[in-house]
């Protein structure tokens, strides 16, 4: 028979408290995302307050003590004149409504001749409003127009009408309806706007609207058929394929491809507003005496602190009353916390890296050594966990390029000779062989590989393939040139 007993064991386990686990998720943010949670808190806690904004306090208050004594002056020597103190205000006080526009206020140049610091910024034109623009000046009936403008509004950000007609036929909300050879005769008419090759319905329609700018007539002829029934040679640059069809030398259908080439397959990305994302860079490398050395770019470090003022008048006036306040300091000096660890491990991080990988700077990728995340973690003494969180979205700048921190660590790959190479080198290597090949014969990834071999690196066909995808080198067949 079962009996029933009841022990009391002790076990050990290691938990992350809600904190510590909110302290990694910082920890592997971005400089651009973590800035903005320090901004949301700064926002909202009372203790918190940015440096710069102090200074310019400062600043301010030196400014209207000295605006006092000069107004006191003038109001001796001027007899109730206006003073020079008054004038000097109210022209700082115009300057500074000058620059600061929101954009929404009207312009003073109508006025005084003046101009906003946003009158200098480009407009940005969308793709639709362009065509619109467009459509405006054409004499065309309000039917014709209505439809037009249905067209316009079908289109994507590539400039392609993705709509069949016949649903656009609906949306034009015309009495008595509009017919498909009406519908034709708007996207013809749209097809006709600048740019060239808007409202195409695929690729093959949009490079066919642009062949007008080909000069030659009979590469423009050429050129057409290519399009219309050889796309997918076009695509494979099967240059002698395209030969044999069209029964033309190989050079004339090679200077005929790489015009259609330089035609545009997405044409509605010129109108498109310019969103780029710029990598700031967490970490500057520069060689200084002889020596590389790693410091932390000043402008992705939060410029906060406590004030202590408040502070202090908390910690004077503190009761239970007063718990919200307490919970708001506990959160800004654990924030002063965070800021300071985060940046001090990347650096030591960074650090580290620019000591174990001071050839690469010196001589390139082809001496970028072997590096694993322990070695960097024993040597800042944290753990390997915290080295890929802190180079995880993290960038460095060095004199030869913006390279993510990650970029510096590779698994060792033993040569002939016994020595380990990184995988790092061997790209670097892949890259230097393709750029010296000759542009009608060539390398394929086995002869890669086997000049790889050659020079003592045992590499399968497969990895040079690898690092040669990574490196967006196209294969063989595709850097074949045909004369």
């Amino acid at each position: 028979m079962m009996q029933l007993e009841a022990r009391a064991e002790q076990r050990q386990n290691q938990t992350l408290s809600p904190r510590l686990q909110h302290a990694v998720r910082l920890l592997q943010m971005s400089s651009l995302d973590f800035g903005t949670v320090v901004r949301d808190v700064l926002g909202r806690n009372p203790f918190l307050e940015t440096e710069d904004g102090l200074e310019d306090g400062i600043d301010v208050a030196l400014d209207s003590d000295e605006m006092d004594e000069h107004r006191h002056d003038g109001a001796e020597g001027n007899d109730g004149d206006e003073s020079d103190a008054d004038s000097m205000e109210r022209d700082h006080e115009a300057d500074r409504e000058l620059w600061l526009g929101d954009g929404f206020t009207p312009s003073r140049s109508s006025h005084d001749g003046d101009v906003s610091a946003l009158d200098f910024m480009v407009a940005e034109t969308s793709l639709n409003a362009h065509l619109h623009v467009q459509l405006s000046t054409m004499p065309l009936s309000p039917r014709d127009l209505a439809l037009a403008r249905a067209v316009v509004e079908s289109l994507d950000d590539d400039g392609y009408l993705r709509t069949p007609l016949d649903e656009l036929l609906d949306w034009a909300g015309l009495e008595p309806a509009a017919s498909l050879d009406e519908m034709q005769i708007a996207l013809a008419l749209v097809q006709s706007l600048e740019p060239a090759g808007v409202g195409a319905r695929d690729v093959a329609e949009c490079l066919t609207l642009q062949l007008a700018s080909i000069a030659c007539p009979l590469q423009r002829a050429m050129a057409g058929t290519i399009v219309s029934d050889h796309l997918d040679s076009l695509a494979a640059r099967d240059i002698p394929a395209l030969s044999r069809s069209l029964g033309a030398s190989v050079s004339d259908v090679e200077a005929v491809c790489d015009r259609i080439r330089r035609l545009d397959p997405r044409p509605g990305w010129r109108l498109s507003p310019s969103r780029v994302s710029y990598i700031v860079p967490d970490i500057i490398v520069k060689k200084e005496r002889g020596a590389w050395s790693a410091r932390l770019n000043a402008t992705v470090v939060p410029k906060v602190r406590i004030n202590e003022d408040y502070a202090r008048l908390f910690q004077q006036h503190r009761c239970a009353e007063h718990a919200e306040m307490g919970a708001h300091l506990q959160e800004a000096r654990w924030t002063m916390r965070n800021v300071e660890q985060r940046f001090s491990t990347i650096l030591e991080v960074a650090q580290a890296i620019v000591r174990r990988q001071r050839h690469f700077f010196e001589y390139g990728a082809m001496a970028m050594k072997p590096l694993g995340l322990k070695e960097i973690a024993d040597e800042v003494g944290v753990h390997e966990s915290t080295v890929s969180r802190v180079t995880n979205n993290k960038y460095m700048a060095t004199p030869s390029g913006v390279y993510e921190l990650k970029h510096f660590f590779s698994r060792a790959m033993v040569s002939a000779n016994g020595k380990a190479c990184s995988g790092t080198a061997i790209r670097g290597l892949i890259q230097d062989i393709i750029e010296a090949e000759s542009a009608d014969k060539p390398l394929s990834d086995a002869q890669i590989t086997r000049q790889l071999a050659q020079q003592g690196l045992t590499v399968a066909r497969r990895t040079v393939t690898k690092y040669r995808q990574m490196l967006r080198i196209e294969a063989v067949d595709r850097r074949r040139r045909h004369d």
